[in-house]
């Protein structure tokens, strides 16, 4: 079924903000009642939070009001999570930590039963919001399945991000928007994780930078070039404070960061005519 595609503005933008302050005073609800109610009675007050919800976006998209009923929809799936989530830990299922490093069935199935309400919820009322849960969710219950942590998660991790880069790259739905914004910070994230301390490895940040705006022209979405800005700024940073002077501080000798006076307004100078350099190679490549 075919995606509807928000237009953004003023009304949008209401919408967007006040129906996910609902969820958060909801989130917030739950939070105060588990304070006062054991686990099967905050299993029964998100079970109500959830039908609540659900009927509004029911309503809303019966009424044609699809990026309002899309909002609420998309709350329905957050609130979906965090009953069965509670219901599974009032079972004593999830008492367990909730990390990657032992096997738990009931976390794989939590995982599981959100996927299925996203994808669900996504077709009904074909707002392409709700593929922000299917990725990030999507993606932990992969790493969640096939690792333990450690180096592992990372590769699974740049895998996913270079699945949804694919995906998202071949789909003209208004939804790969989500995949390429999730699948970017999966990679950066990954590429940043390895390549974080030496000179060096700024250098290969900022060669990463640079394929992502290459990939942000070829796929028309500037979400990479955002993280691409964000590696050149990163890199940018480094090399500028890399170099460092000892002194003594209480008598203890320490390292501070050695930069002589021009060296921030230039360094930040040629950064920003490197990105108006790229930004003008759309008029090139439109030309």
């Amino acid at each position: 079924m075919e995606q509807r595609k928000p237009v953004w503005r003023t009304s949008s933008f209401l919408v967007y903000t006040g129906g996910l302050t609902v969820l958060g005073a909801a989130n917030a609800a739950l939070s105060y009642l588990s304070r006062h109610y054991g686990s099967g009675a905050l299993t029964a007050w998100a079970l109500l939070v959830l039908v609540v919800l659900w009927m509004i976006a029911e309503s809303l998209r019966r009424r044609d009001r699809w990026i309002a009923a899309g909002i609420f929809a998309f709350a329905s799936v957050i609130a979906w999570a965090a009953f069965v989530g509670l219901a599974w830990h009032w079972f004593g299922w999830l008492d367990s930590p909730g990390s990657f490093s032992s096997f738990s069935f009931a976390r794989l199935s939590l995982e599981f039963l959100i996927l299925v309400a996203a994808w669900t919820d996504r077709r009904r009322w074909r707002f392409p919001f709700i593929t922000l849960i299917s990725a990030v969710v999507g993606w932990f219950f992969v790493i969640d399945l096939m690792s333990s942590g450690g180096a592992w998660t990372k590769v699974l991790t740049l895998i996913v991000g270079l699945v949804y880069l694919l995906v998202g790259s071949v789909s003209d739905q208004p939804s790969a928007f989500w995949l390429h914004l999730v699948g970017g910070a999966l990679i950066g994230g990954v590429l940043l994780d390895w390549w974080h301390s030496t000179d060096t490895d700024w250098a290969l940040i900022s060669a990463a930078s640079l394929i992502y705006v290459w990939i942000a022209y070829m796929t028309k979405r500037s979400s990479w070039a955002v993280y691409a800005t964000i590696g050149f700024l990163g890199a940018t940073i480094h090399y500028l404070f890399s170099a460092s002077s000892r002194t003594s501080v209480a008598g203890l000798p320490v390292s501070v960061p050695s930069i002589s006076g021009w060296a921030p307004s230039v360094a930040f100078a040629c950064l920003g005519f490197w990105l108006v350099l790229l930004g003008m190679m759309s008029r090139r490549r439109a030309a």
